[in-house]
């Protein structure tokens, strides 16, 4: 089987799931590991047996890289991904894309210029639950989507903002729940209704007094298709309970996912979670399915370590999609909706009206503070 050399940039928590599925798939010789010189870097590459790397353009030139996960925080993801595209390097980056659209834009322009595949990881995309929803739109089973939910009601307590020095603030996380928890709903809901055509919102920092980003936001949205939607996202319910995206439709019939159940997946941190399950489906015909699905999804779970399981997934789609010259799962403009998205509703508190689409760039976390 053809091999792709690849290599990560970044060595937090989540960069593990990507070094163990770059050091097993069949598509992948894992050859080198970036990130800021320290003992950490050197442990991280002797662990996984690579080189280590402090330059991005460094390790393309001396290891022949041609395709590279990046695992910094979201708002340094542009630079490392930047530097790969115009070198030709295909690259797959953590969610979200960025905390930016100018990021956003930039990413993609590199892509563009060097002639590389950009992706966003959004490893919820492979649950069989979540793909069922999918293939019912696809194949018209609820006539046309005319409404859609994305709720998660979760809990993050002072430990975990501890637990990195760029969590809890404007500069080093870009924001709070809608940037890094309600990713993954977001971007199934775009998945499931298509592009957004206005957005309503308000966010606030309801319950976490030491951290400066938003816990919990709200938000209305109206779809291109004409569908209405709404986003429910909290960091606010001690205990967790549960993270879920719905969708409605012209015929009537109804579909739903929980995705998470009690605390959201936390890389390095989490040791089990709760299979996800659709928790709807009134589809005529299928809805006494639910209990096997359920039932399946459930051994499924408990056959694979989940995270690593799903993570090595879309790892493997994306050398598959390089190889093969087709796009991958989740491309890089599904990956900036999502910022799209987010930002809109930063905006729309600021702003006090609904923002339409597509979105001016010029926002940046420091702006959002303001609202």
């Amino acid at each position: 089987m053809e091999k792709l050399k690849t290599a990560l940039v970044g060595t937090g928590k989540v960069a593990h799931l990507h070094a163990a599925a770059l050091q097993s798939l069949p598509e992948s010789e894992f050859v080198a590991v970036c990130g800021r010189p320290s003992e950490k870097l050197s442990a991280f590459a002797a662990r996984y047996g690579v080189a280590a790397f402090g330059d991005v353009g460094e390790m393309i030139a001396r290891t022949g890289t041609q395709a590279v996960c990046i695992c910094t925080p979201h708002p340094s993801h542009a630079a490392p991904t930047i530097a790969a595209a115009r070198a030709g390097v295909h690259a797959l980056v953590e969610k979200p894309l960025a905390s930016s659209l100018a990021d956003c834009d930039a990413i993609i322009a590199a892509a563009a210029a060097g002639g590389a595949v950009v992706g966003m990881v959004s490893q919820r995309r492979f649950y069989p639950p979540c793909r069922r929803i999918r293939r019912a739109l696809e194949a018209g089973q609820l006539g046309r989507p005319i409404l859609g939910s994305a709720v998660i009601f979760g809990w993050r307590d002072e430990a975990y903002y501890r637990s990195d020095p760029w969590r809890g603030s404007w500069l080093g996380e870009g924001g709070g729940v809608l940037v890094n928890q309600a990713s993954h709903q977001l971007d199934l809901l775009l998945w499931y209704l298509g592009e957004a055509a206005e957005v309503f919102g308000y966010w606030g920092n309801l319950n976490h007094p030491t951290i400066e980003v938003e816990d919990t936001a709200v938000a209305v949205v109206r779809f291109r298709n004409g569908a209405l939607g709404n986003i429910l996202v909290s960091n606010s319910q001690n205990p967790a309970l549960h993270a879920r995206v719905s969708v409605h439709g012209s015929n009537g019939a109804s579909v739903g996912v929980q995705t998470d159940g009690g605390a959201m997946f936390v890389a390095g941190m989490t040791q089990e979670i709760e299979p996800p399950y659709n928790d709807i489906w009134t589809i005529p015909g299928e809805a006494d399915h639910l209990p096997a699905w359920k039932a399946a999804d459930a051994a499924l779970f408990a056959s694979v370590e989940p995270m690593a399981h799903f993570h090595r997934l879309q790892i493997q789609d994306f050398l598959q999609s390089i190889l093969a010259g087709r796009p991958p799962a989740v491309p890089v403009a599904d990956g900036r909706r999502t910022v799209e998205l987010f930002t809109a509703i930063y905006r729309s508190m600021r702003e006090g009206r609904p923002v339409p689409f597509p979105l001016a760039v010029g926002d940046s976390p420091a702006q959002r503070r303001s609202g």
